[in-house]
């Protein structure tokens, strides 16, 4: 089934979590009603191996099963985006597999090495979508170090469709859409807290952990920011700030330990995270996080 990628940028990229096992093992099996549920309420695009899937802590091995059976789970029902990266052996093997699963798009993780230079990443894209055999891609960018100069090189490779912006700079975002062909989708990578600020300078559509917990939330926020509702989008945040703050604690190490919380308190397990991710959540932000989820009707 063919998808109009376009707009499934513009939509809300909902970035999966990774079920665990009681052994630890991965068991993508148990997304199956969370994946229902969005696509269900119209998730425009489901994202597998994400950060909010534990990407890092996953082997090559794992993130090929993960996209295969993700795929399989969706089933054509929506474009389905698959984070790629790590070295670039494993990210071009990783291409390949998403691939042969069906996915519709790649997301490339920006890479952690110490050492990166802003044309060796040309390279390491340019290689990804070859690997891939042409599809489409979303760039992940964590670091605008890179210069818009950078950015711009990146975003004129062949095959590039989109920018996943995560970095807190609204105005840098806005040197780099204009520095860009105007055909790119500039994504807001900071979940809905930031989605206003982005859209405010060109961005369209954002990431979001909140799908796998509240996705009509999620649905409310884009709608009114496609509505230039901004007074709407910001009172719709706020009932979900909460969420977002436990998430951002111990410099990030909450961030996924949030969600699989508040999937388990909801009946959802999807066992812990792995480390160096926070595990389990602290009494006190296990009690707020209670009080986020009961106070809005979600346990």
């Amino acid at each position: 089934m063919r998808h109009d990628l376009d707009r499934a940028l513009a939509g809300i990229s909902g970035i999966l979590v990774t079920p665990y096992d009681a052994a630890g093992d991965i068991a993508p099996g148990r997304l199956a009603p969370i994946l229902d549920r969005a696509l269900a309420a119209g998730v425009h695009m489901p994202v597998v191996n994400g950060n909010t899937g534990e990407f890092y802590a996953l082997t090559t091995d794992e993130a090929v099963t993960m996209v295969r059976e993700v795929a399989a789970l969706v089933a054509g029902r929506a474009p389905l985006l698959a984070g790629v990266g790590r070295g670039i052996r494993d990210a071009c093997r990783l291409a390949r597999a998403s691939a042969d699963a069906g996915a519709s798009a790649l997301m490339v993780h920006q890479p952690p090495d110490p050492f990166v230079a802003p044309r060796g990443t040309v390279d390491y894209v340019r290689a990804i979508i070859d690997a891939s055999g042409g599809l489409p891609v979303m760039l992940y960018l964590r670091n605008d170090a890179i210069g818009t100069g950078g950015i711009a090189a990146l975003c004129a490779l062949p095959g590039v469709k989109g920018v996943k912006w995560a970095t807190p700079n609204p105005m840098k975002l806005a040197e780099a859409i204009a520095a860009c062909d105007p055909s790119i989708t500039w994504v807001g990578g900071l979940a809905e807290v930031w989605a206003p600020a982005f859209y405010a300078v060109g961005a369209r559509g954002f990431t979001s952990g909140l799908i796998n917990v509240w996705l009509e939330r999620s649905m409310a926020i884009h709608a009114a920011l496609e509505a230039s509702d901004f007074a709407a989008a910001r009172q719709l945040i706020a009932g979900m700030r909460a969420f977002e703050e436990i998430r951002a604690e111990e410099l990030n190490g909450t961030n996924v330990t949030g969600v699989k919380a508040a999937l388990a308190a909801m009946g959802q397990d999807c066992g812990p995270t792995r480390p160096p991710s926070a595990w389990p959540l602290s009494e006190a932000q296990q009690a707020r996080m209670t009080d986020f989820l009961t106070t809005n009707g979600l346990i």
